[in-house]
């Protein structure tokens, strides 16, 4: 059995030491968990550092820590972000290692079956496997997720059980050895050893593991490991020597045949019992249907161990009895973890949400003769089962939502920005003339080179405030829903550097809306309750201007709301107490100062500019990236190849396969690139 190594403490590597409300926070968070709080709020503003102040706290608590995130983008930045702080700890990435996702589903309105299709990323999936085998190695380890950590993930104890150690000196059975590797679903291929290969050279035993960039070789002098080296797989280059190595399955899903045998009679009879439920209902196609999908299944299952769509058996490969709970990545952490939730305010109700939908789609196929009942139990996991599976939680967000708030035993501030920069200034205007004042103001802010930000609550009304706005000659974009990711970053780039001055949206609150030349934030119809105008809207809206010392929000509106008081309330709150500290510390605010990084500087000069807008609808732009990328650092185009693959999961999420399909092979290109300068 493996033993988690503890020898490697967690230890933060920074230039900068904690500033601001940092201290009292870390102070405050490493107390409560060492004294076993359940769950605590860190109720932080936009640009307090948040990430730095979970970083400290690890280093003081000493526990393994899943972080998880609201989407993949932010998990990479986070991740980005943790191993700089870390980097003689393990931090990995556990995000889906789907590049394009269409699950298998069933209309029974026009009688259509569609096959799942899906791209899997290998890079990723290699980081998944290396995200498992860390946790089952070492205490020093951070994994930072998506949602995708409460998905099915196949039993830890299983795969513990299938694992290989092979030390120097020791005498094996080689041909023994090649078995358990192919019971481990690794594949010999003596020619090209990609992951999850091995291969065998004379006395010399190859294995590229599933979450290793390198390959394993190990040298035998008759039944004797006289050597074992990582070595790169390319150029052939030793890299490192080792004493003991060991060797995890190359799938999630692996499973001794004592279990798989095990698991193929529970499945004959599962079938058995939907036949006979299809027949005495007389069903016969949908009777026809199973037979026909879960034999040939378990044929696959007799000949080669595995089958396509394994893991909608994974209840009887389990053990597990019908709705019990899958296994999944928290099952792969030790009892103390640590959980932090970023954001969330949008993470928690993603939680929520993702049991009932994929139950629905499961029903369909179950109903209709396409999967086994036990399929449902491939699922994510409930809500309440998360939470049981939590040992301590730390929630992050400037807006927690109400679970937050009610459930946790502290509520921890960071108020104090570390540059001292304090809350914007919140104005309340009436909506008569409110034009005519937006663009009085507008030009203020223009003359100073400064740049705006508008929120509106509908596309037509965008589009009409663009329109009047460019026949008096300002120069003004907008941001809508049909806009994809690389025409939004070029947008937002632009407004930094001045190409135009004024943005007008109608939800301006996507993470990573990083602008510092923003000084003012107009919100109209800010009376009219509805989700762009709660509380958390207005408040993570208002935070767009708090990067700019001359931050100013106005709000037009005819009456004050609910919503618009509180977060008024509490803008003004914090406002009070940043002007206070910096009055006591003598600091004197400045505009944060920071690089327009492009990353999408290898698009050519003529494909960068966003064209102005043209009266009416038609406004979007095509776009294609060019072949020449050798000017592009690598850094960049990593962040860029993250940017496609968020907007191509969206794309095939909207259900337009033609243009995911366009991104993916755009992408695929981008990592070849990215594979060469390597």
């Amino acid at each position: 059995m493996v033993k988690r190594s503890d020898a490697i403490p967690f230890e933060v590597v920074s230039d900068f030491k904690p500033a601001g409300d940092q201290p009292e926070a870390i102070k405050k968070l490493t107390n409560g968990i060492q004294s076993g709080a359940d769950f605590q709020t860190l109720l932080g503003v936009t640009g307090s550092g948040k990430s730095a102040t979970i970083a400290w706290t690890i280093e003081q608590v000493q526990r393994p820590t899943l972080v998880m995130a609201p989407n993949k983008s932010l998990a990479a930045q986070l991740a980005n972000e943790l191993r700089e702080f870390f980097p003689k700890n393990r931090v990995e990435y556990f995000v889906s290692y789907y590049d394009y996702y269409q699950p298998e589903a069933y209309i029974p309105s026009s009688d259509t079956y569609i096959e799942k299709d899906s791209s899997v990323n290998d890079e990723i999936d290699r980081l998944r496997h290396a995200s498992t085998s860390a946790l089952l190695t070492r205490r020093d380890t951070i994994i930072v997720a998506s949602v995708s950590c409460i998905y099915g993930l196949g039993s830890p104890e299983e795969y513990l059980t299938q694992l290989l150690v092979l030390r120097t000196g020791e005498e094996y059975d080689q041909r023994e050895v090649l078995r358990t590797l192919v019971s481990m679903q690794y594949d010999r291929n003596d020619l090209n050893l990609i992951r999850g290969n091995f291969r065998v050279r004379g006395g010399s035993l190859e294995i590229h593991p599933a979450y290793e960039e390198n390959v394993f070789r190990i040298d035998f002098f008759g039944d004797e490991i006289e050597k074992i080296t990582a070595v790169d797989p390319i150029t052939g280059e030793v890299i490192q020597d080792f004493s003991e190595i060991v060797i995890f399955p190359a799938t999630h899903y692996a499973a001794s045949d004592e279990r798989l045998h095990k698991a193929m009679d529970g499945i004959q009879k599962e079938l058995q019992i939907q036949l006979k439920n299809f027949e005495k209902n007389n069903k016969l196609l949908e009777a026809q249907r199973i037979r026909m999908r879960t034999e040939h299944d378990l044929e696959m299952m007799e000949e080669v161990g595995f089958c396509t769509g394994i893991e909608n058996y994974s209840m009887h490969i389990d053990g597990r009895n019908y709705g019990d709970p899958p296994f999944t990545l928290l099952d792969y952490f030790p009892d103390d973890f640590l959980c932090v939730i970023d954001e969330s305010h949008v993470a928690v109700p993603q939680l929520h949400g993702q049991y009932a939908g994929d139950r629905s789609r499961k029903e369909t196929l179950i109903e209709h003769g396409f999967r086994l009942p036990s399929a449902a139990d491939n699922r994510p996991l409930r809500f309440e089962e998360i939470m049981k599976r939590l040992n301590q939680v730390v929630f992050l967000s400037a807006t927690p939502g109400q679970h937050e708030l009610e459930t946790s035993d502290h509520i921890v501030e960071q108020i104090i920005r570390p540059t001292g920069l304090v809350d914007p200034e919140v104005i309340v205007k009436p909506t008569t003339g409110q034009i005519d004042d937006l663009i009085e103001l507008i030009k203020t802010r223009t003359d100073a080179e400064e740049r705006v930000l508008v929120t509106t609550l509908t596309k037509k009304m965008s589009e009409d405030l663009s329109d009047y706005l460019l026949e008096l000659g300002i120069r003004v974009r907008y941001l809508h829903s049909d806009i994809d990711t690389i025409e939004r970053i070029e947008i937002l780039r632009d407004l930094r550097l001045g190409e135009f001055d004024v943005l007008i949206g109608i939800n301006l609150l996507r993470e990573g809306l990083d602008l510092p030349e923003v000084s003012l934030v107009a919100i109209l119809d800010a009376d009219k309750e509805g989700f762009l105008r709660s509380e958390t809207s207005l408040i993570q809206t208002i935070g767009r201007a708090a990067r700019n010392v001359g931050g100013q929000v106005i709000m037009y509106a005819d009456q004050i709301t609910g919503s618009m008081q509180r977060a008024i309330s509490e803008t003004n709150r914090r406002r009070q107490i940043q002007v206070q500290y910096n009055k006591e510390n003598g600091i004197d605010p400045q505009t944060i100062r920071k690089a327009v990084t492009d990353i999408l500087s290898m698009i050519r000069p003529t494909q960068t500019t966003v064209p102005e807008p043209k009266k009416g609808k038609g406004r979007k732009t095509q776009r294609s990236l060019p072949d020449d990328l050798n000017e592009l650092p690598e850094g960049q185009l990593a962040r860029l190849v993250q940017t496609l693959e968020e907007e191509m999961n969206i794309a095939a999420g909207d259900l337009r396969f033609e243009y995911a399909a366009r991104l993916r092979d755009e992408i695929r290109e981008l990592k070849r690139d990215l594979k060469d300068m390597k």
